[in-house]
């Protein structure tokens, strides 16, 4: 079915507009959907998720000479939001991990009488970061800033997991001595 005429399907409400949408373009939205999230599972429901906005978004769009780039475009905005809101759980996860590291080091500012000024505690720890041979400010940098994961980290530096635990946990005590050293209570 030529494309006008799946649109005037979408037009009129009539179901039938799904399916032949499916029938035509269903296999390459797919692989679109695929393409970004890499798992088929996910890039079906892509494809069902755009057979739905295409339904809400025929009226007030009419996509007569361009149905399909109207569908891929669609497919690919809920692909990345999908990628998206899948990596935001997970560096949510690894956050609350990282953060209980760190917990040990710095400062809490929930307590009133031990707010801190942000900027003098980012420039006590840059200063600690700048005092440290750079072999050891990479793997803190690594694994605090970037959120890499130990295996990584291990992995670019040719050292062991065992290793990468040991430096950080050392860091983090030495980071410790070097607040408290600077005023800040623990």
């Amino acid at each position: 079915m030529e494309d006008a005429a799946i649109v005037e399907l979408y037009l009129a409400r009539d179901e039938a507009a799904v399916a032949e949408t499916a029938e035509k373009y269903g296999a390459a939205l797919r692989r679109i959907a695929n393409g970004i999230l890499n798992d088929a599972f996910a890039a079906e429901e892509c494809e069902n998720d755009t057979y739905l906005t295409a339904w809400n978004s025929i009226p007030p769009h009419e996509p007569r000479n361009y149905l399909f780039a109207f569908l891929g475009r669609i497919t690919r905005h809920i692909a990345i939001d999908r990628c998206r809101k899948a990596s935001a759980e997970k560096r949510r996860a690894v956050t609350v991990e990282l953060t209980k590291e760190m917990a040990e080091c710095i400062p809490a500012g929930d307590d009133p009488a031990q707010a801190l000024d942000e900027k003098a505690l980012v420039s006590a720890v840059n200063g600690f970061l700048a005092h440290l041979p750079e072999a050891q400010r990479n793997i803190f940098l690594r694994r605090y800033w970037y959120f890499d994961p130990i295996t990584e980290i291990a992995a670019r530096y040719g050292i062991t997991q065992s290793k990468v635990k040991t430096t950080l946990l050392r860091l983090r005590k030495r980071l410790r001595a070097y607040l408290e050293k600077e005023g800040y209570t623990l």
